[in-house]
């Protein structure tokens, strides 16, 4: 078995909520084993065989009645991309937070670099499948702000998602 990690895009924003424990309900009825939800921001572990990330986002769809972009990466590729160290040990502070954005047609590269905006975000290493970014906190208190750039250049019609380096290293254990 593989341990897997689901990031739903776009849940518990707005009108799209969906709770940790009906998490948990859907994935071990899809037959996952071992299902756990990490924070609640659409973050499931999982253990399975094989898995079609379009049946689990069928399946998510009819639980919850909108449809919920799915972007899996196994537990030793998160693993993988630690070990690699895209922050150059960099740590968040008051100033400073980290992101990923995984892209799930393997295209990451496809962002044209360099990509930043001073004081505001800079992208700091690419993968084929993700984008590591360092963002800055603005005069609002606000981070990153112009990772919308980033967003908008892998568009509606490639899955994507974006999470705190924190919980990415979370799901890598």
């Amino acid at each position: 078995m593989t341990r897997y990690a689901a990031f739903l895009r776009g849940v518990n924003l707005g009108k799209r909520q969906v709770k940790s424990a009906d998490l948990l309900t859907a994935f071990t009825a899809m037959g996952f084993d071992n299902v756990k939800t990490l924070l609640a921001s659409g973050n499931v572990l999982f253990d399975a065989d094989a898995v079609d990330v379009r049946a689990i986002e069928k399946s998510l769809a009819l639980q919850f009645g909108f449809e919920i972009g799915t972007v899996l990466r196994s537990q030793a590729h998160l693993r993988d991309i630690v070990g690699l160290d895209p922050f150059a040990g960099r740590v968040e502070d008051d100033d400073t937070k980290l992101y990923v954005t995984f892209v799930d047609d393997l295209d990451a590269r496809s962002l044209p670099m360099p990509c930043a905006v001073a004081g505001d975000f800079e992208v700091v290493k690419l993968t084929d499948s993700e984008v590591f970014v360092l963002t800055f906190r603005n005069a609002e208190g606000r981070y990153g702000q112009g990772m919308e750039m980033i967003w908008k250049h892998f568009g509606k019609k490639r899955l994507w998602t974006s999470r705190n380096w924190n919980t990415v290293l979370k799901a890598a254990k």
